[in-house]
């Protein structure tokens, strides 16, 4: 039987409240309490994640860390130690690839398995999901919520139901009960400005955009609309992809204070580089082209390229990223944000047919909020 022919067993597992999790975990005096994970509050920091008391309160992850305390004024503020959180996410990972070869990671504590054949036999998804559970505790301390379904959409859906350490089926024959209690917003792509637009044309429910009329639902999403026209149905037949080659690898920060200093600027933009060049190895790459991004303090946003022969040399690459940061306006304006990242990826050190040395597309001064 194809895959094709047979109904899939996907999981999704999402890692409940992932940072602050870790930081209750490994500091007991931080469980039960309100923890928020980011920035200074006094700093422009925003918040990376928020624990599940601290969310009853209204905070969530990318808001500001001063508007958390305002939400929350007995709000604990850790700031983050991503060492720590890549090492969990590596055990976690490492369960999920001992039970299928089909992982497809969307983020360090997220990622979908296809489970219709797994190592542990089991011929139910429901029995592979709480499996993943019971190891991911035992191991690492920390709760997931898993949801199961026949494709990803559905999946990704069913592990948000019951958080946290949840787990929500949805076999085929209840597919279709499920998404007759959806609102709108439960499609992807669909956020708040676009939920509006579609209520604001009688489209209330998720199954409301079946019946839509065509161009109408053009008009109103573009040319996603044939797309949320199939999830509306259930249909989903993206595959779970394990590997997926990049296109390109880098890093970004902005600063709790504006950088003015051109040295500094300089150490910034070397470490960044170096950390691009140490993904570049470990991933067994080779970069034909460097980027830089300069944010100035009124988000005046600036990119700068260069091309040449591939490498993951270390050296070459921060040589490359300083000499463009010298082609831009550091240390003549306050810099908020700065940025390094690394392009035209191969796995060999040997020059694809000459190109043209030009600048890319975006290695232009731009405008962006």
């Amino acid at each position: 039987m194809s895959d094709t022919d047979r109904v899939r067993r996907i999981v999704h597992v999402d890692m409940d409240a992932f940072y602050a999790s870790v930081e209750q975990r490994d500091d007991p005096a931080l469980r039960g309490r309100p923890v928020a994970v980011g920035g200074d509050p006094n700093k422009r920091g925003v918040v990376a994640a928020a624990s599940y008391e601290a969310r009853t309160f209204g905070v969530r992850s990318a808001i500001p860390m001063a508007r958390a305390v305002r939400l929350c004024p007995a709000l604990v503020i850790v700031r983050p130690n991503f060492s720590t959180y890549r090492t969990v996410s590596q055990q976690v990972f490492e369960i999920f690839r001992r039970v299928t070869p089909r992982v497809e990671p969307l983020s360090l504590d997220e990622a979908y398995l296809d489970v219709t054949e797994n190592t542990w036999g089991e011929t139910l998804g429901t029995r592979v999901a709480r499996r993943l559970k019971d190891e991911i505790r035992s191991t690492t301390g920390l709760t997931a919520s898993a949801g199961v379904a026949p494709n990803k959409f559905l999946a990704k859906i069913a592990s948000g139901w019951q958080k946290p350490d949840g787990l929500t089926v949805i076999p085929p024959e209840r597919v279709e009960i499920f998404l007759q209690g959806l609102p709108v917003e439960a499609l992807w792509g669909v956020g708040p400005v676009t939920a509006r637009k579609l209520r604001a044309r009688g489209i209330e429910k998720l199954v409301d955009v079946r019946a839509a009329d065509p161009s109408m639902l053009r008009d109103t999403v573009g040319s996603t609309a044939d797309w949320l026209r199939q999830l509306a149905h259930g249909i989903d037949d993206r595959p779970v992809v394990s590997e997926h080659d990049p296109k390109s690898s880098g890093s970004e920060h902005t600063f709790s204070e504006d950088l003015t200093d051109l040295c500094t600027i300089r150490r910034e933009i070397q470490e960044m580089a170096a950390d691009a060049a140490s993904w570049l190895v470990r991933h067994e790459r080779y970069a034909r082209t460097v980027t830089i991004k300069v944010r100035y303090h009124d988000f005046t946003t600036v990119t700068r390229s260069h091309s040449e022969a591939p490498t993951r040399d270390v050296d070459v690459i921060t040589d490359r990223a300083v000499m463009l940061i010298e082609r831009t306006e550091a240390g003549q304006r306050p810099i908020r944000l700065l940025g390094v990242s690394v392009h035209n990826l191969g796995t060999e050190a040997v020059a694809t047919p000459a190109e043209p040395q030009a600048r890319l597309p975006f290695d232009d001064e731009s405008r962006a909020g």
